[in-house]
């Protein structure tokens, strides 16, 4: 089994923000808040987070934020649920929280939330699981619960269930294993995962791992490295993460790094980007690789942070 260039990573992630002109930069302008998001979460597992500055990046932030609340992508951008809850994980990644008004936030997410309990993803109404967990992750690590109804959203998301244990986007949606960590882990933050037939789920998940170790995110698709974390994060909820080859899908995480200059690939010998760098890094962490911190596979932050934000210490 190859080394893990973790250095290497953290000098590619600092370098990656340095480079504003390229064509990677550019095309990633308008979710800049999730690149943010990616590689100051992955630089925090590596133990780095104080390479980059921390009041430089906490100031950008609030210059993304809407007078409804909710952040865009990057500056001048329009706000978006997905970006706001990447604003709010960066900020507790600095323990920061308190430079927001909590309440206008939470009312930008429960203001998207329908009828049926479902989220819209912004003012256009595009409707997805995916909204679900980001509106609860979001809310719960503001402790606003309260402020959205969690039953409604628990039963939409119940109702997004498949008969192989899965769940779609919306109801009737094909069972795809990011949103299976979408729907698993809104179901694990408000106490509801009685509603998961874990041991069905846990078959259709393990057997995304194929014969490289690595996972793929639906039957008869190539593996990628970012299933290292939709699929092993749920598995964890589940209590099955022991029913995949650990091993292997190490050793295929480690096969997609560049040891040279950094970073991880979805696939051995492909371009790194900072998604996977991050998603490859946060899998290793869920499999207790040495030298990574914990994270939580629910709230996808590093577990000493969410300590810090729900009990103090």
């Amino acid at each position: 089994m190859g080394e893990f260039a973790a250095d290497r990573h953290v000098k590619y992630i600092l370098s990656v923000e340095k480079r504003k002109d390229d064509f990677e930069s550019v095309v990633m302008e308008h979710l800049r808040l999730n690149g943010a998001y990616w590689g100051l979460t992955t630089l925090d597992l590596l133990g780095k987070l104080d390479a980059v500055d921390a009041d430089e990046v906490i100031s950008w932030i609030m210059q993304c934020q809407h007078e409804s609340g909710g952040f865009g992508g990057n500056i001048g951008h329009d706000p978006h649920i997905l970006y706001t809850l990447s604003a709010v994980q960066v900020l507790a990644l600095f323990d920061k929280l308190n430079v927001l008004d909590v309440n206008k936030v939470a009312s930008y997410i429960s203001s998207l939330q329908n009828e049926d309990g479902s989220f819209s993803g912004d003012m256009w109404g595009e409707v997805d699981t995916r909204f679900s967990y980001i509106a609860i992750c979001c809310i719960s690590i503001l402790q606003r619960l309260d402020s959205i109804n969690v039953e409604r959203a628990v039963n939409y998301i119940v109702s997004c269930k498949n008969v192989d244990g899965g769940f779609g986007c919306t109801p009737g949606g094909e069972s795809h294993a990011g949103q299976i960590f979408c729907c698993v882990g809104a179901l694990a933050i408000t106490g509801s995962l009685h509603h998961v037939d874990k041991d069905l789920l846990g078959w259709w998940l393990c057997e995304r791992q194929v014969k490289s170790g690595g996972l793929n995110g639906r039957p008869e698709k190539l593996p990628d490295v970012c299933y290292s974390w939709w699929v092993l994060s749920s598995l964890t909820m589940i209590d099955r993460v022991d029913w995949i080859d650990g091993q292997k899908l190490v050793k295929f995480i480690l096969e997609c790094q560049d040891t040279e200059n950094g970073g991880i690939s979805d696939r051995p010998d492909d371009a790194v980007d900072i998604y996977h760098t991050y998603f490859g890094v946060a899998g290793l962490s869920l499999l207790e690789f040495p030298g990574v911190k914990a994270i939580d596979p629910a709230y996808a932050l590093p577990v000493d942070v969410v300590n810090r934000i729900f009990f103090g210490r």
